[in-house]
């Protein structure tokens, strides 16, 4: 698994790469694509969310829990994937809020490329999985990896959005400095929780009156094109 990373993330990181738990989780993953497991996201995207949203580029971060399982669906980047793709029901909800908070029709595509490009760091806690296994690779070590990211945006950055939606998600609230940064709470958009407080939230346009009172261009959060 070669890490083809985005020079500022690269500095960033530089230390982690260098512990013996990254380097377990990639003799891990290695390991099974021997084994001829199929892993998602393809090789290439495994983190292309750090290669789409450079360190100094992030305004907001969406958190995500584990890429899609389903063939074809993972792309890298959370809730994302690529045009061609029916939109998986969490994106489809994210979609219709986003229709009720800011008017935006709902996206012929779920191909979220054009809010990364923006600044929006679409962050998965795990960055891979094992196709039609859900959560499998949970454990093997991304966890720590991604926390140290989350932290380093805190850290390093300041008056980020930080959109955290479902319980976990918002176990990473802890890794966040709440005086220095912008932190929405919601439950997560899966139709087994949105209609008990994702739709409704209000987190795209509050986000956007908060970038912007603090001299940020907003994010255009409109896709269908």
């Amino acid at each position: 698994m070669n890490v083809k990373l985005e020079t500022s993330w690269k500095l960033a990181l530089k230390d982690e790469f260098k512990k013996e738990y990254f380097r377990q989780l990639v003799n891990h993953i290695k390991t099974e694509l021997e084994q001829g497991k199929v892993i998602f996201p393809k090789g290439g995207n495994i983190f292309r969310a750090f290669n789409e949203t450079p360190l100094d580029k992030v305004k907001v971060v969406i958190i995500g829990q584990d890429p899609y399982h389903g063939v074809g669906q993972a792309n890298g980047l959370s809730f994302s994937v690529n045009r061609g793709i029916p939109l998986p029901p969490s994106l489809l909800n994210i979609f219709k809020e986003l229709n009720r908070d800011i008017g935006m029709n709902v996206p012929l595509h779920g191909d979220l490329t054009y809010w990364a490009e923006q600044g929006v760091f679409l962050l998965n806690a795990s960055l891979t999985v094992r196709s039609g296994e859900p959560m499998s690779h949970s454990q093997i070590g991304w966890s720590p990896f991604t926390d140290q990211v989350i932290k380093t945006i805190s850290n390093k950055k300041e008056k980020i959005v930080f959109m955290l939606w479902g319980k976990f998600a918002k176990e990473k609230m802890k890794l966040i400095d709440s005086n220095k940064h912008y932190v929405l709470t919601a439950p997560h958009p899966s139709p087994l929780s949105a209609h008990q407080g994702f739709l409704g939230c209000g987190h795209f346009s509050a986000c956007n009156t908060y970038l912007v009172k603090n001299g940020i261009d907003p994010i255009d959060w409109q896709l269908n094109f």
